[in-house]
C-alpha cells in the first residue's frame, strides 16, 4: 500500500507455457522474444506463401484490414495483431509455438507503446500480398522487415533507458 502502481498478470498459464511473465526485465525479454521471432516467423511466412489456400488468403486480408482500421481509429489492435500472426502460422508444429508468438506480440506492443503503427500496417500488407501471390521469398522478406522494425525499436528503447536523464 502506498508503494506504487503494480501490474497484475492476467495471462492464463496455458498462454504463458514458458513462464515468461515471471521475468522481471521486460525490455530484455522483449528483445529475446523478437530475436526468436526473427528466427522463426520469416520461415513461417515463406511456408504460408507456398501453402496458402484462397480461404487462408481471404482471412489474412481481413485480419490485415482489421489491424489497419483499429490502428487508424486509435483503438487497441493487439487481439487482431495476434490473430494475424496466428493465421500466417498454419502448420501443426508451428501452431504449438503460437502462445510464444502471442506473448511476444503482446510484450512488444506493451514495451513500445505502439510506436510502429505505420510500419505495422505497411509490413503486414506486404506479408499478405506476398502470401497471396505465393511469393515465398517476398513473404520471408516482408516478415523479416516487420521483425527488423520491431527489433530496432526495442534496441532504441533499451538505449534510451540506459542513458541518464538530462538535468
Amino acid at each position: 500500500r502506498g508503494s506504487g502502481t503494480y501490474v497484475i498478470s492476467t495471462t492464463p498459464a496455458d498462454l504463458d507455457p514458458l513462464g515468461l511473465q515471471k521475468i522481471e526485465d521486460k525490455m530484455a525479454l522483449a528483445l529475446d522474444l523478437v530475436n526468436v521471432r526473427l528466427m522463426l516467423e520469416p520461415g513461417i511466412a515463406e511456408m504460408a506463401a507456398l501453402n496458402a489456400t484462397p480461404e487462408d488468403i481471404k482471412k489474412l486480408r481481413e485480419l490485415c484490414d482489421q489491424v489497419e482500421i483499429r490502428i487508424k481509429n486509435g483503438s487497441s489492435y493487439i487481439k487482431e495483431d495476434i490473430a494475424f500472426h496466428t493465421c500466417v502460422a498454419k502448420n501443426k508444429v508451428v501452431e504449438q509455438l503460437i502462445p510464444i508468438i502471442d506473448t511476444a506480440v503482446l510484450m512488444f506492443v506493451n514495451v513500445t507503446h505502439t510506436r510502429l503503427k505505420e510500419e505495422t500496417i505497411m509490413t503486414h500488407r506486404a506479408v499478405v500480398d506476398a502470401i497471396a501471390d505465393h511469393d515465398s521469398i517476398g513473404a520471408r522478406s516482408a516478415m523479416m522487415m516487420h521483425m527488423t522494425f520491431n527489433r530496432n525499436m526495442i534496441r532504441q528503447l533499451m538505449k534510451e533507458q540506459a542513458q541518464p536523464p538530462l538535468s
